[in-house]
């Protein structure tokens, strides 16, 4: 039984419409054209593309010759310009290099001046370290030997004539060490007759300042040697009656209206004596304030005479006004003299900066001559006269001459 197949016979429906065999196969015979035509459109549209390709291909080597030709054209041109400014900079470089060395020159020998003056400071510097080490043995072995004595200083405060003594000689040292000679004095007389163990004098005609060096050390050492509370009473007693009446004794002798100043110290010459003072007798300074006498320890005496070491100078600085202001004066005439000289290399440096700049404008002009030559066009023989042979020699002559002409007529 054979079965007969129909273009018409309909192979499936799409909504209303009936899709037939015969539509099937003519939209796919269609869409097989389509595609074959668009394939050769394709291949040929490649065909184009490489054609379009080459030819640009083409113009580009053309184009990249020629920019050739031209760079090797002006390299050919750029060395024969760097040639001239090459001769034109030796030149230059070589008067620069002469003004350099003369300055070098003129720097080494100052130079070495300058390293023979530091040589001669630094040796006088170690002879003077020399010195000064020499000065530190000394002190040490003062040390060694300052130690070893105090050992014998709770000795030397057993005896009262010996330990006043002692308390004088420290008082005097700090003063010895802080003021000038002539500006205080020992075991002075005033008016009065008393003798006060150091006489500070004032500067600008002010009345002198008095230092007591006493002290009531017995009742002190009772103090500190009393093992009961009652015991440690009395010495306290005792010791408060002492130094009140020795405040009121440097207060009548030593305290003279226009001789002497109105305050004097009372010196202790130990500083914890002086603190377990402020801290257990408020009484006695209260008193001394009154009596205007000041208790000072080796510490503030130190200084009060730092004080009025910086007094002293002060006047004799202003003694000296006149001098300082002097030298103040010739300083800034050499500071004016500094200022011409510094002046005078700026002028220097600034002509230097200028030549350059006249090399620069000169170079330039020769490549603007040069590029004017190179335009030059020379007009050919006219017809039927017979050329004559240049002369190589007068031809380069008179080019020469040209052009130093108009490189003149350029210049001006």
């Amino acid at each position: 039984m054979e079965t007969s197949i129909s273009l018409d016979q309909t192979l499936f429906q799409l909504g209303a419409t009936s899709i037939s065999l015969g539509a099937v196969l003519f939209m796919a015979g269609f869409i097989t054209i389509l595609v074959v035509i668009f394939a050769i459109i394709a291949v040929m549209r490649a065909a184009r593309m490489r054609l379009v390709a080459e030819i640009q291909a083409e113009d580009r080597a053309r184009d990249a010759e020629a920019r050739m030709g031209e760079i090797l054209k002006s390299q050919s041109e750029m060395q024969g310009r760097m040639q001239t400014m090459a001769e034109l900079f030796g030149s230059r470089q070589a008067e620069l290099n002469q003004s350099i060395r003369e300055r070098l020159d003129g720097m080494t020998t100052r130079i070495g001046q300058t390293m023979t003056d530091q040589t001669k400071s630094t040796h006088e510097n170690l002879a003077k370290l020399q010195e000064r080490l020499a000065v530190i043995d000394t002190a040490q072995n003062n040390i060694q030997t300052l130690a070893g004595q105090v050992v014998q200083l709770q000795a030397i405060l057993a005896n009262k004539q010996t330990r006043g003594a002692f308390g004088q000689a420290r008082m005097e040292a700090i003063i010895a060490d802080g003021l000038p000679q002539g500006a205080y004095e020992f075991q002075a007389t005033l008016s009065n007759g008393s003798r006060p163990d150091c006489v500070v004098r004032m500067p600008n005609g002010a009345a002198n300042l008095v230092i007591d060096a006493k002290f009531p050390l017995e009742a002190w050492n009772a103090i500190r040697e009393s093992e009961t509370l009652e015991g440690k009473k009395i010495a306290a007693a005792q010791f408060r009656r002492d130094i009140e009446i020795h405040i009121r004794d440097v207060a009548e002798k030593y305290l003279i209206n226009g001789e002497t100043q109105d305050t004097a110290f009372l010196f202790v010459p130990s500083e914890s004596v002086f603190a377990e003072i402020h801290e257990n007798f408020e009484g006695v300074i209260q008193k001394a304030h009154r009596s205007r006498i000041v208790i000072v320890s080796p510490s503030l005496l130190m200084l009060s005479i730092q004080v009025i070491q910086a007094v002293l100078k002060d006047v004799r600085m202003r003694e000296q006004a006149h001098l300082i202001q002097g030298e103040v004066i010739r300083l800034m005439e050499d500071v004016g003299r500094l200022d011409d000289r510094v002046r005078r290399l700026q002028t220097h440096f600034s002509q230097a900066n200028k030549d350059i700049d006249d090399i620069l404008v000169s170079s330039s002009k020769v490549t603007k001559r040069g590029q004017k030559i190179e335009a030059l066009e020379f007009a050919e023989a006219p017809v039927g006269e017979v050329a004559k042979t240049p002369d190589p020699a007068r031809s380069a002559a008179s080019t020469t001459g040209q052009l130093r002409l108009r490189v003149v007529d350029g210049e001006e």
